[in-house]
């Protein structure tokens, strides 16, 4: 019996052991080549593909066709499966990855037709832009062909990938639209319901797009309006049953800093600074390469380009040729509309336009879903875009959106790699097909400039583009795009600083009213980095990394004083000594080990919460679904009401803004006490930490979640500050570079930059960004040399 039961355990053994070996074999096996030599019909002539130690990439060739495809073939073998879900989220194709789960996420983006729509802009688009394609798409082909295993992921959900198309990275373009704007539009929804519900004090009191925090590149603040009186509105007798334990308004969105200063404040070239903030994952979004290719304009010259890739497409993004360096903030303009879709009463399904009847045309998609039958859905459009909603009175809504017009892609931004001047990139920037961003710019003659980079929309007929509007009359709606002569534009200004941070840029006036009113962030943020410019007169790298750090708790401040005064006043209670005696820690930072910061930070949170829920109510009496969409422009409203004390506004309940705000103390308190270790264990670093993963890692056993994602690292840093972070959202990169001058610049990445976890890359470089230590911005040493040698044809 013994002997037997030794064989059973050592036959199990075995089995496990084999299965390991077999299991690590398979990942091995999808690990890219990094030595040797590649042979290759595509390859005009011989082009090396070096590693650094942390896996950034230079690749060196004879012409960028042969970089460009050799750019194809190592993004493949690094980041094929990342590739693949940014084009299948922007087509709605994950439910053919992962199953019916991905249904919601598919429907939800296949009502805008994308891949037909990239097919069709491929279709149209210039030789030139289809030959890069078509070399990039032959090395992303290639290069996931030469992997002796399909990619790791792929094993994991029992998938095999689909071959890479040139409508494909045309798709990760649209996926950024995705990513920087609200691609159903829910706020302009929701502001129609607020127009019709409320006052038009009280609606322009909440909507309004600047006050006091305002820090624009030019003109002054605006003003924020005053409260709706109570003859307009009184909230003291609002039916308690229309408020709701309202859940958090979020505190940060798709943005990010850049900022730059001129040659006469680091006597030489112009300095920039970029860090973009997105949702934060393994491995990060970019891809650090650089590129060396013969200058076709002048016979010896070459082209060194280094920067953040975005795999699946062919371009370096954000960074530098030796003569420009150059990154964006998401603008937060107004690019989507919603079109009141009137029915033409003589006939069904059509609808009433400018020019007469038109019919709705109907496109049945059909969605796959992996282990289960394909589902589809019917997508009723009309010349202006989809009909997604409707209005307050049951008006069905088409929406317009610039990344479904013709013209919003296009490869446009590849031409930043041989400009040579601030002016030369500001005119490249008018005419690229992008989601419409800010667009900082610095040259090596010391020159610093901004604009808009991407397409915007001509409105003409003078209607409100933040609510839905009829666009049957004549002469009303989209009339094109606006001609790159009309762009804001700031070039080399007297202060020689220029900054961006999601808020307002534009004095208000025409460019204002063509860039619209998207949702602008808080100037608080921007502010910061416009007083730390402002602070110093002479700046290197390191300066500018001080200011991409910079935690500072500026924003906060006025609430922590509020606070205390209100505890001095206030009566006292167990919770509220503890919070008092925890406010004592406040070193002025969003510092891990801060217990104060946290609690100032719940607190205002919570008083904002539960003052705008009572607005919100109001809009319920009508709309009983109804959620306030988020409004970044809020604190001024709420530190107005805080200020000026109306009573009529106070939320039912409650009988002074006193007696509020120590509710809202006294509910934080218990929320924190609660927890293990009461209200003096609560510190920032508890709350805001890392959660960087692994797409696949919440489906899979902890043991191997935690081994694919990044360490759960206390992270400093939080909204309105220039070091934005949150557990799962921050910078995904930062990088500071004089052009001619790169050797002196830094670049950090969060995340790593491979996607394989047997990867001598996967994560390196994610310990730095965490303490935010500089790495060099070019590549270091090689440690790895990969030839793509031509062969016969």
């Amino acid at each position: 019996m013994r002997v037997l039961l030794r064989r059973i355990i050592f036959f199990v053994l075995f089995l496990l052991t084999t299965s390991a070996l077999l299991a690590w074999l398979a990942l091995r096996g999808s690990l890219p080549q990094l030595d040797g030599s590649v042979p290759s019909k595509a390859i005009g002539a011989s082009t090396t593909i070096e590693r650094d130690a942390l896996g950034s990439v230079t690749i060196s060739g004879s012409s960028r066709r042969d970089v460009t495809w050799a750019l194809g073939y190592v993004h493949a073998q690094e980041r094929f499966f990342e590739m693949d879900l940014m084009r299948r989220s922007a087509a709605g194709e994950l439910a053919e990855l992962f199953g019916a789960a991905a249904l919601p996420l598919d429907r939800r983006a296949r009502v805008h037709r994308m891949r037909a729509r990239a097919e069709a802009s491929l279709a149209k688009a210039s030789s030139t832009d289809r030959e890069v394609i078509g070399s990039y798409t032959e090395g992303i082909n290639a290069g996931l062909a030469a992997l002796q295993v399909r990619p790791f992921a792929y094993l994991l959900t029992r998938n095999t990938p689909r071959p890479w198309t040139g409508a494909d990275s045309l798709l990760v373009i649209d996926a950024m639209y995705f990513s920087l704007n609200d691609a159903g539009n829910k706020r302009e929804l929701a502001f129609a319901r607020m127009k019709a519900a409320l006052p038009d004090t009280a609606y322009r009191f909440l909507t309004a797009s600047g006050g006091w925090w305002d820090a624009p590149l030019s003109g002054p603040a605006m003003r924020w309006p005053d409260p709706p009186g109570p003859a307009d509105l009184d909230l003291r007798n609002l039916d308690k049953s229309l408020l709701q334990d309202a859940e958090p308004a979020a505190d940060v969105a798709p943005g990010s800093n850049s900022f730059a200063v001129s040659g006469a404040l680091t006597g030489g070239p112009a300095l920039i600074a970029n860090d973009m903030h997105l949702e934060l994952r393994v491995p990060d979004i970019w891809f650090r390469a650089r590129l060396i290719y013969p200058d076709p304009r002048r016979p010896g010259a070459r082209i060194d380009v280094s920067g953040a890739s975005l795999p699946g497409t062919p371009a370096i993004v954000a960074g530098s040729n030796r003569s420009i360096a150059w990154g964006f903030t998401n603008s937060y303009g107004d690019f989507a509309d919603w079109v009141r879709v009137l029915p033409d009463p003589a006939a069904r399904d059509r609808y009433l336009t400018a020019e007469g009847s038109a019919a709705i045309d109907t496109h049945v998609e059909s969605i796959a879903v992996h282990g289960a039958d394909a589902q589809s859905i019917v997508v009723r459009e009309t010349r202006w875009g989809p009909i997604m909603a409707e209005d307050v009175d049951g008006t069905p809504l088409a929406l317009a959106w610039t990344a479904t017009h013709e013209g919003a892609v296009n490869l446009e931004l590849l031409k930043l790699e041989t400009a040579e001047t601030a002016d030369e990139a500001i005119a490249i920037a008018h005419q690229a097909g992008m989601p419409a961003q800010n667009f900082l710019v610095a040259d090596r003659f010391g020159s610093i400039a901004w604009t808009i980079a991407g397409r915007m929309p001509l409105r003409v007929g003078g209607f409100d583009p933040l609510l839905p509007a009829d666009w049957s009359k004549p002469d009303t709606g989209w009339k094109g795009w606006v001609a790159a002569s009309d762009y804001p534009q700031i070039s080399n200004p007297p202060q020689h600083r220029l900054w961006t941070a999601n808020a307002r840029i534009v004095d208000e006036g025409r460019h204002l009213e063509l860039i619209g009113d998207g949702g602008y962030e808080l100037g608080a943020r921007q502010k910061q980095i416009r007083d730390g410019l402002r602070a110093r007169e002479h700046f290197t790298a390191a300066d500018m990394l001080d200011i991409q750090l910079d935690d500072r708790a500026l924003f906060l401040d006025p609430w922590r004083k509020r606070l205390l005064a209100l505890l001095d006043k206030g009566v006292a209670g167990t919770g509220r000594d503890a919070m008092r005696k925890a406010l004592d820690d406040w070193d002025g930072h969003a510092s891990i080990n801060s217990v104060s910061y946290r609690i100032v930070r719940a607190w205002r949170n919570e008083v904002r919460d539960t003052v705008l829920d009572a607005f919100a109510g109001a809009v319920r009496r009508q709309h009983a679904d109804f959620k306030l969409p988020r409004l970044s422009q809020a604190e001024h409203a709420l530190w107005s009401l805080l200020e000026l004390r109306p009573a009529h506004l106070l939320p039912p309940g409650y009988a002074s803004w006193e007696e509020l705000q120590l509710a809202c103390l006294d509910r934080v308190a218990v929320n924190l006490e609660k927890q293990p270790g009461g209200i003096a264990a609560r510190t920032w670093g508890e709350r805001n930490t890392a959660r960087i993963a692994h797409p696949l890692s919440r489906a899979l056993p902890g043991f191997v979640a935690r081994w694919l994602d990044m360490p759960a690292d206390a992270l400093a840093g939080d909204s309105n500050m220039p070091r934005v972070q949150s557990p799962d959202f921050g910078a995904s990169e930062r990088f500071a570079v004089a052009p001619g001058d790169e050797e002196h610049g830094y670049f950090e990445l969060p995340g790593g930059q491979s996607g394989h976890p047997l990867s001598p890359f996967y994560g390196a470089g994610h310990r730095d960004w965490v303490a935010g230590k500089p790495t060099p911005f070019l590549p270091g040493p090689a440690i790895h040399q990969l030839r793509l040698e031509p062969a016969a044809r």
